[in-house]
């Protein structure tokens, strides 16, 4: 016997919190750490980071998109604002500037690779492919290849601080979600973005500006990819050029993916990619604490992305039938 609200829910929708509560069950078991306090906040704390990302990738994808160029965009931005701190004497008004200048770039990065896409009709694969070595290699030109070093006291407290004992990033990271979520649920902008994900033809027909939507897509990502930057280089008070947030698009799109949004668009949820993120941070937290070789994360992270996308292809199948 079913119960009635789950008949209404896609199994992707409780699938990824299924797999959470399971993941939890098994790390507890594996570890007598793992149920420590610290060690869950920390888990919290690494995953924020590229799942302020992933809030705005989700959008990118829902829409019909992909972004690859967020993790060389993370570092390119988190540069900037270091540079911006140096040279206003890290002060308060030096940080507020950052944050600024960061949010500046975000939005207009993201506004680039949107109108190229919608614009320019090339594919988002190709034209976030080409910004994400434009971005990587101006911060590698900018730096010399080195590090970008904050001179800052006070902007790598801001990076290292907490409420109550909850760190910053993580705060940032749910309050993002809870306002990204409310602006794809209960808003027109949220449902026309599905609508043009699921069916841009239809969506047209349907008087529907696609472009105007889709191009936001990007600016929402660009502008999550700043908070981020601003974030993590605050955190290290430092930017590594060559480095610095790679791999954060593998990680930002695997937390969409793992939460239940199909790569196909149309439709999926931010508290989904919330829970996407938190599993990828278990399964690293669990690895290492068994002592598992960090050359092989990336291969479990690769086989759990690729499990998401056979069940998400499964359960529609079943909702198909």
């Amino acid at each position: 016997m079913t119960l009635p609200f789950l008949k209404r829910l896609r199994p992707e929708n409780y699938l990824s919190l299924v797999a959470l509560v399971v993941l939890f069950i098994l790390s507890s078991l594996a570890s007598p750490y793992f149920l420590q306090v610290q060690n869950l906040l920390n888990i919290l704390k690494q995953v924020s980071y590229s799942g302020i990302i992933g809030l705005g990738m989700a959008f990118v994808i829902i829409g019909g998109g992909i972004d690859l160029s967020v993790g060389s965009m993370t570092a390119f931005i988190g540069a900037i604002a270091i540079l911006v701190v140096n040279a206003l004497g890290g002060g308060p008004w030096a940080i507020t500037a950052a944050w600024l200048v960061a949010l500046a770039l975000g939005v207009g990065a993201g506004l680039f690779n949107g109108a190229v896409v919608t614009k320019g009709r090339v594919a988002p694969f190709i034209v976030t492919l080409g910004t994400m070595a434009i971005f990587r290699s101006l911060t590698l030109y900018i730096g010399n290849a080195g590090q970008f070093v904050s001179q800052s006291d006070l902007y790598g407290n801001m990076g290292m601080s907490s409420l109550l004992g909850v760190p910053t990033a993580v705060l940032v990271f749910f309050g993002l979600a809870f306002l990204l979520s409310g602006l794809l649920n209960r808003t027109r902008y949220g449902r026309y973005a599905c609508a043009v994900g699921s069916n841009e033809k239809v969506a047209r027909y349907s008087a529907i500006n696609v472009d105007r939507i889709r191009l936001l897509t990007y600016v929402i990502t660009g502008a999550m990819v700043a908070v981020t930057g601003v974030l993590l280089s605050s955190r290290l008070n430092s930017v590594n050029s060559s480095n610095g947030a790679v791999n954060f698009e593998m990680d930002a799109i695997a937390a969409v993916v793992i939460g239940g949004t199909p790569m196909t668009g149309g439709r999926g949820t931010i508290w989904g990619v919330v829970i996407g993120a938190i599993i990828l941070g278990m399964i690293n937290n669990m690895l290492n604490m068994l002592s598992v070789s960090a050359y092989l994360q990336g291969t479990v992270k690769g086989l759990v992305i690729i499990a998401a996308v056979f069940i998400q292809r499964g359960s529609s199948k079943a909702a198909r039938s």
